[in-house]
């Protein structure tokens, strides 16, 4: 209904933070930063869902599989799209995204990518198309337009604090899914979203929260943007 009405997919923003608003350590390791249970609830998320997105720079940095991994259930045997959004084509060929799993999709900003780098990618599966861009930064809105021509309803980003601040920015999240870990990570940790510097408090985006779960030691947040929920947008 929502691509119906909007002609886009549904977009997800997931991350896990600490209780300080943090999204992984100074050195830049996230791993383990919520429970299992929290874990095991976003793989399900990952199953259901019909593409993920990242960014170039989680995949350099977390080296993410980006897999489903439930055992039993209607989606155990479901894999979702895995997209790279690689602006410049840097995903390395020997990332993890190229195991098990799903199809991968790069997204680059390069009209003719580069034949080496292409031809290595390709022969580890992954399927490159090129899509409009501005200073090698693809247009979003490209993305998720062909991303519904691929029939992807509902789309799971799982990225950074760049791309996820760009999506933010240009209004394209319509659902954040947020994995809260009792744990401090203190202020040279890094931030969850680049977003501009606020001139003031009623410039900060605002969102509504629709459900609220424990999981494990975990909570699990869901919002949604107050404009897309009929209260006062940012």
């Amino acid at each position: 209904l929502h691509k119906q009405r909007t002609g886009l997919p549904h977009v997800t923003w997931k991350y896990a933070t600490s209780i300080d608003g943090r999204s992984a350590a100074a050195d830049g390791s996230s791993q383990w930063i919520s429970s299992e249970a929290a874990r095991a609830d976003l793989h399900r998320r990952r199953a259901a869902a019909d593409a993920i997105v990242v960014g170039t720079g989680t995949v350099l940095v977390d080296d993410p599989a980006l897999t489903a991994r439930l055992t039993d259930g209607a989606l155990a045997d479901r894999q979702p799209l895995r997209v790279v959004l690689d602006g410049r084509l840097r995903t390395p060929a020997a990332a993890r995204l190229f195991g098990s799993g799903g199809e991968v999709l790069i997204l680059t900003a390069l009209a003719t990518p580069d034949d080496a780098r292409a031809a290595s990618l390709t022969e580890r599966g992954a399927r490159i198309e090129s899509l409009p861009a501005v200073a090698d930064r693809l247009v979003l809105t490209a993305v998720l337009e062909r991303l519904g021509e691929l029939e992807a309803n509902e789309v799971l980003v799982e990225a950074g604090a760049t791309l996820a601040g760009a999506l933010l920015r240009e209004s394209l999240v319509d659902e954040l899914l947020v994995y809260v870990a009792p744990v401090l990570l203190g202020p040279a940790a890094r931030a969850l979203v680049d977003l501009p510097q606020l001139r003031e408090l009623t410039d900060a985006p605002a969102f509504s929260l629709i459900d609220m779960q424990q999981l494990g030691e975990d909570a699990r947040l869901r919002l949604r943007p107050r404009a897309l929920t009929g209260g006062q947008g940012s």
